[in-house]
């Protein structure tokens, strides 16, 4: 019996790593959304008929008409700058992560709403402005006659990236899956003790519900697997390299020291952050990335360092195909735009990984429960 594909609607689409993780489960998307023409640039590289239903443009301008008829699944990655705990925590009264509202209210034109939704963001969402934030976004959904799950998963699982996100699946009340469960769910891995409490304190408010889970992957544990043979130029200069060294704190410094004069080379991601008014650098305790942002400048862009057997240090940024790698991409094209432009439309992504975990184990059990799908 030949299964018919998921139809599903991409807002916020980015560079189209949703559509990347769910099209091998039989999700055809069959509209999408963003406001950067370069992000459509980049998306249409890797999606050769983009051109037949991306919509580029704001999304306040965009109407339930525009979308075609039987969509059963939307997922929406809005913007988390004003969520995010290194953002301004404007929370959904903010110009960018209050488009949320603008989303809602294409659900709310639609003659017929999809069955499934799928929201994705920073954990931030879950502590701006009090919890108001949130709090306010579930009972929108719940009033758009969803009954809603939220997650907790951290794309280290997956990838040698920390790349903590929060998910809020909404199911359409009539469509709950039989095996639904309602109360709060026992702490796991994908539902931490502040998961519970959310759904604790809107069990008695609104409709809320979750779905059993298998455990999440243990995951890579160093970058050896996602690093690019580069040409030596792109390695820094040795004054260069100094400058980077003369940053480090104290405790940066003894951290770095005793990486150099290890037994075996090792690789370390490092951020330049401000302390106390200071620019510095700092590497990562554990050898996996930290979490990809997306690129305005030398402080939000990611650097390498390799490191060990008291050799000199060699230290580059780290390149599109890397972070490409990093968020699950590795086929990904990257023939479109600048490096820069690259970098920064996968910091803005979703880790492909995470939501074809996510699809696997709750979209297709809830929209095709007869369909078993082995993806490699």
């Amino acid at each position: 019996m030949k299964v018919a594909p998921i139809r599903a609607a991409e807002f916020f689409a980015g560079i189209g790593l949703v559509r990347t993780a769910l099209e091998p489960l039989g999700v055809d998307v069959v509209w999408a959304n963003d406001i950067k023409h370069a992000k459509y640039n980049a998306y249409a590289a890797n999606h050769p008929n983009a051109s037949e239903h991306f919509q580029v443009g704001d999304i306040r301008d965009v109407m339930a008409s525009d979308l075609p008829e039987r969509i059963e699944l939307a997922t929406s990655s809005f913007p988390c700058i004003d969520l995010s705990l290194a953002g301004n925590r404007k929370g959904l009264v903010g110009a960018q992560s209050g488009m949320f509202w603008q989303f809602a209210r294409v659900l709310q034109e639609m003659a017929i709403r999809p069955s499934v939704v799928l929201l994705e963001n920073v954990h931030g969402f879950a502590t701006s402005r009090g919890g108001q934030d949130l709090s306010d976004a579930l009972h929108c959904m719940s009033n758009l006659g969803y009954s809603l799950d939220v997650l907790a998963i951290d794309a280290r699982h997956f990838v040698p990236q920390s790349r903590p996100r929060m998910f809020i699946v909404g199911v359409k009340k009539q469509d709950l899956p039989k095996d639904a469960l309602l109360g709060v769910p026992e702490v796991s891995d994908i539902r931490p003790t502040w998961i519970q409490a959310i759904h604790a304190r809107h069990r008695d408010q609104i409709d809320m519900h979750y779905l059993s889970l298998p455990p999440l992957p243990k995951g890579p544990e160093n970058l050896d697997g996602i690093l690019e043979e580069v040409p030596d130029e792109l390695w820094w200069k040795p004054d260069r390299v100094q400058a980077f060294v003369s940053s480090l704190s104290e405790v940066q410094l003894t951290r770095f020291e005793a990486l150099r004069t290890a037994d075996t080379v090792t690789y370390r991601s490092a951020y330049r952050r401000t302390r106390q008014g200071v620019s510095m650098w700092e590497l990562r305790r554990d050898a996996i990335a930290g979490c990809l942002r997306t690129t305005g400048g030398g402080s939000s862009k990611q650097a390498l360092v390799k490191v060990g057997k008291g050799r000199e240090p060699q230290i580059r940024w780290m390149t599109p195909r890397e972070y490409a790698n990093l968020m699950g991409a590795g086929s990904y094209k990257l023939v479109a735009g600048t490096p820069n432009q690259q970098l920064f439309g996968f910091g803005d992504a979703v880790v492909v990984d995470v939501v074809r975990w996510i699809g696997e184990h709750y979209l297709l059990p809830v929209l095709r429960p007869d369909v078993e799908v082995d993806v490699e």
